[in-house]
C-alpha cells in the first residue's frame, strides 16, 4: 500500500462552503420540496387559515394559530430552498473524466476505504443538503469529507475526528451515479386533505 499521501484537513479550511455544491438528483430534491410547498401546501394552509379566521375570536382559535405558525415555518422553508437553489454549483458524478479528476476523490466521488484494523467502507461524497448515512452519503465538509478529498487509490490519509484520529486506507476511487432520497410529500401534510380541516389541530410546538 502506498503511503506517500498522507493528508490532514488545513485548520484553516472553512467549515461551510462559499458554494452549494450538490448532485443532479440532490437540486431535484430541492427543487421538488420547493414547488409542493410553494403550490401545494402554503396555499391549502392558507385555506385552512381563512376558514379559521371565519370562526369568530381568533385569540381562541386553535386552528387559527395553529395555522398562522404553520404559515411562518413554511414561508421559512421556502425562503431557505431558494437561497439553497440559487447558490447552487451542480456537479454530475457520472460526468467523463480524465487524468487526477478520474483517479482522485473529489466532490461526486465514491469512495471505498479500510481502516486501521482492516474493515472496509464504501462511502459517497455529497453536498450538505445530500447527507445520508442511511446510504452512506457524507458531505464534503464533514471530518471524513475534508480527509477523502484529493486522495487516490494507494493514498494513506489521517482522519481528525471527535472520538479520536484514524488513519484510514483509500483501496477505490470511482465516479458513477449517486441516487439521492427523492422528496416525497410528508404523512398528514394539509394539502393531501380533500378540504380545510374542521377538527381542533394541536398547538404545541413540534
Amino acid at each position: 500500500m502506498r503511503k506517500g499521501f498522507t493528508r490532514k484537513p488545513k485548520a484553516d479550511e472553512p467549515a461551510t462552503p462559499g458554494k452549494n455544491y450538490i448532485t443532479p438528483s440532490g437540486l431535484q430534491r430541492l427543487q421538488d420540496e420547493h414547488r409542493f410547498l410553494l403550490t401545494r401546501e402554503r396555499p391549502a394552509v392558507t385555506e385552512v387559515v381563512a376558514w379559521a379566521a371565519s370562526n369568530g375570536d381568533r385569540s381562541e382559535n386553535a386552528d387559527y394559530q395553529y395555522g398562522k405558525r404553520r404559515l411562518r415555518q413554511i414561508d421559512g422553508r421556502i425562503r431557505f430552498l431558494r437561497k439553497r437553489m440559487e447558490a447552487a454549483e451542480v456537479v454530475d458524478p457520472e460526468t467523463p473524466r480524465t487524468g487526477q479528476a478520474a483517479t482522485r476523490a473529489f466532490f461526486g466521488a465514491t469512495v471505498r476505504y479500510a481502516n486501521a484494523v482492516g474493515v472496509e467502507r464504501v462511502v459517497s461524497i455529497v453536498g450538505t443538503d445530500e447527507v445520508d448515512l442511511d446510504r452512506n452519503h457524507i458531505s464534503w465538509v464533514s471530518p471524513l469529507g475534508r480527509a477523502l478529498l484529493k486522495s487516490a487509490a494507494g493514498d494513506s490519509v489521517v482522519l481528525q475526528a471527535p472520538g479520536g484520529t484514524e488513519y484510514l486506507d483509500v483501496l477505490e476511487v470511482s465516479y458513477e451515479r449517486i441516487s439521492v432520497e427523492p422528496f416525497r410529500e410528508p404523512l398528514g401534510s394539509e394539502s393531501s386533505s380533500k378540504g380545510p380541516s374542521r377538527r381542533p389541530i394541536p398547538t404545541d410546538e413540534d
